[in-house]
Order: structure tokens, then sequence, then C-alpha cells
């Protein structure tokens, strides 16, 4: 089958990789000179499944009030005249309760743990290389609330199987010594041992170079206006090189995949988080982090890559706009030096900002459209990197007749009712 996959970021390009080993004829398209140079680019690191949490849960409405009046907050928005913002932001809230926390939590997981066991493999496989290591990720408390709080993504993750345990202060030394040089700044930890890091962007870009050897042609530097359809199949995209055709087309474009949707009457809550990040050169490796902590106060990610210290964070609600702003920049370089003061040199640090493409319940879309011949892979907000691999594979697998490996509940477009028309599924795939 001839396949189009619009946009080639980490999820475009997995997608490219597993359908073109499953012997598909592969083209992506995109508007960059190459891959991963978008919201792929400059990510936290973390390829976290069992920090696989959606941002909508009890308690959160208040926990934003008091973030918005922080010096160095986690969350900023700035109001638009735009009523996609409001929209999501209105459903982000009727998520805010125990019940869909922990149905929207159980899907996450489900997914992300499935693609880092398809990510080992595929490092086994092929030997790609991309400054990863599998140390964990340390969810670091500093105060005995939010510790406490832990309880209630433990339980998801007992039920879901997957490995945690709670720590003490020294316990959290145990496994990143430099912490031992801020004692008092922390209560305790929790830890998720099968957590990996890694960069996102030389993943991308090896990947790339393994699915070209597949036959995957990328043709960058095109603009995509809009896709033509004819009743219930999409039968082209229309690009400033013309139109390119295919038998079945892969929308991949993480936040602006739904600008291209609306045009042909689909309808799903992504909407564009910007985060941002820093990534300073190490100066004392013993006073850097070994693997990922993430900050739980100012939910910030300080993830070790290579001779690298990469901080990311910040949720900033402000539609496509692309602005770095010196504020984002100080919380991250507060909550690194703070934690690990000798680690690095943040005044030589590089500063950046992506689009994370969001959807309110947190789970990605991925799956199947009202018109037969159009999927989507999109809306992984801040675990684009976790679950690109799974999300490829199920696609994958999908496209080429097979049940996927893991159950497909709550991941495709229909969850959100019924403003869209009906998904058409494809033969032979059942939801179970």
């Amino acid at each position: 089958m001839k396949i189009i996959i619009l946009g080639s970021g980490v999820i475009g390009t997995a997608s490219a990789y597993f359908l073109a080993q499953a012997g598909h004829d592969v083209t992506v398209i995109d508007r960059q000179p190459g891959a991963g140079l978008e919201t792929s680019f400059g990510n936290a690191g973390e390829i976290s499944p069992g920090y696989a949490t959606p941002w909508a849960g009890p308690g959160v409405p208040a926990k934003a009030v008091k973030w918005l009046t922080m010096q160095h907050s986690p969350l900023v928005i700035r109001p638009r005249l735009d009523v996609h913002q409001w929209r999501w932001i209105l459903q982000m809230l009727a998520n805010c309760n125990t019940h869909s926390y922990q149905l929207n939590k159980t899907r996450m997981v489900r997914l992300a743990e499935y693609s880092r066991d398809v990510l080992v493999q595929l490092r086994r496989d092929t030997g790609i290389a991309y400054d990863e290591r599998s140390q964990g990720t340390l969810q670091l408390f500093r105060t005995q609330k939010q510790l406490d709080g832990a309880h209630t993504d433990t339980e998801v993750l007992r039920q879901s199987g997957v490995a945690y345990e709670l720590l003490d202060p020294a316990g959290c030394t145990r496994y990143e010594p430099a912490l031992a040089r801020v004692p008092g700044k922390y209560v305790g930890g929790l830890l998720l041992p099968n957590d990996e890091t890694g960069d996102c962007f030389k993943f991308t870009q090896a990947l790339a170079e393994l699915a070209k050897g597949l036959g995957v042609k990328f043709r960058y530097g095109v603009k995509i206006a809009r896709l033509n359809i004819d009743t219930d199949r999409v039968t082209g995209v229309v690009t400033d090189k013309g139109e390119l055709k295919a038998d079945t087309f892969v929308m991949a474009l993480g936040s602006y995949s739904p600008q291209l949707l609306r045009q042909i009457g689909i309808h799903i809550p992504v909407y564009p988080v910007k985060g941002y990040s820093i990534t300073v050169p190490i100066t004392d490796a013993s006073g850097a982090p070994e693997s990922t902590v993430m900050d739980e106060t100012y939910k910030v990610a300080i993830t070790r890559l290579g001779d690298r210290i990469r901080v990311g964070g910040t949720a900033e609600i402000a539609g496509y706009d692309l602005r770095l702003h010196q504020a984002r920049r100080d919380t991250l370089e507060y909550s690194v030096t703070n934690l690990f003061p000798d680690g690095g040199d943040v005044a030589q640090a590089s500063f950046w900002c992506g689009l994370r493409p969001m959807t309110p319940d947190g789970t990605p879309v991925v799956g199947p459209t009202p018109y037969r011949n159009l999927f989507l892979n999109t809306g992984h907000g801040t675990l684009g990197w976790t679950m690109a691999c799974g999300s490829g594979r199920v696609l994958a697998d999908m496209l080429s007749g097979r049940q996927p490996e893991i159950g497909l509940e709550g991941l495709f477009m229909d969850r959100y009712g019924r403003r869209n028309k009906p998904v058409v599924m494809p033969a032979g795939i059942v939801v179970a």
C-alpha cells in the first residue's frame, strides 16, 4: 500500500519506520529541512511510561490558581480570542475528577509501557544510539503533601503492573548522588526504575536514516495546504509542490493537525501547549543528574543527555505563539541550579521552546477517522517521545490488517462524542 505521512517529528518518523518494516511504500512530507526539527527537537529527554499522567486530575483547578501566583510558575495562561483555546480549557477542567483521572492514566500507561518495550526491541534490532540511559526517573517531592499525594498515582501504577518505589531522602541520594549536596530541599521521591532517557532529536534523525534504508522517501521543504476529499476518502494532499496522491494518509502534524482536519469536518481537541527547555553543558559530572529528576514543585524535568543537562518544563497556553520569554528561562535555571548547583554552566545554556499537541484528557489520538483511508497519530502532549514507538507500531499493525498487541480502547477520536461522524474501522481490527 502507498502511504503518505504528514509530519516528520518523532511520531511521523516512527510511523514511517514501522509501516515500511511492514512492507508498505511510504513517503513522509514536512515543511522543515529535516526530521525532528520542531517539537521533537529540544524536549526534556524523558522516556517515562511510569510518569505518563494526565494533567487533568482532582485538585488541579485549585493548584492552577496557586501556580499562577508563583514566581516560578509551571503554568502560564495567555488568553486569546480563540474559541478552541477556551473549549480545550473547559474540556480539561471537565476531566479534573478522580474517575476521569484514573481512566485516562490507565490508557496512557498502557500505551506508554508498550512503547517502551517496542523501543527496547528496536534498539536491540538496530543498535540505534541517541545518548540513551536506562536508569529510571525520580519524581522528587519538596513537601510532605506532595509525597502523601503520590499514593493516588502509585495505586494506578500497581494496577497496571508498573514497577515503582517510594523513597525517603536517603533513598533519593542512592539513585541521584548529587542530591546529597542539597540536603533539606526534598522530603522524598517516587522512583520509576524502568523509565529511560535519551535525545529525541538524535533518535528521530537516526530513525529517519534507518527508515530510508527500508525505502521510505522523505520530502522536506514541502508546505501542506489542505486535504482533498471525495465522499468518505481522502484523494490527495495539496502542497506548494503540487498535489500528492496515495492509498492511505497518516496525520502526524502535532499541534497543527487540527487546522487541516477542521477543513474536512473533523474536530479533535488537540491544542498547542508551549514548553520550554534549556540545554546546559556539564562542568562537573559528579554534580549532575544520573538520569531524570522531575522537580514536582515546578514541574521541571532535569535530564542527563551525554555531556549535557536538558532542563524542560512549563505549560504555556498561548496558541501558536513561539516567542521565548525570559521568565520561563528563569524558572528552568532556578530549578536546575537549586537541585544541581555544581552540575553545569547555565550561562552557556541554549534556550528553546516547542508546541506540545495536548488533548484535554492526556491520551493521544491514534487510529481511524470517518474517512476510510485517513488515520491519526497526534495529540501526545508532553509524551510524544515516550509514546512514539508504541503509537507507530500500533498504527502500522492496524494499517496492515494485524490486530495490535495492546487494547485500543480509548485511543480513537470517537471518545470525544458525537461532534464527528463515526470512525471507519479497518477490516479485521477490534477495539478490545
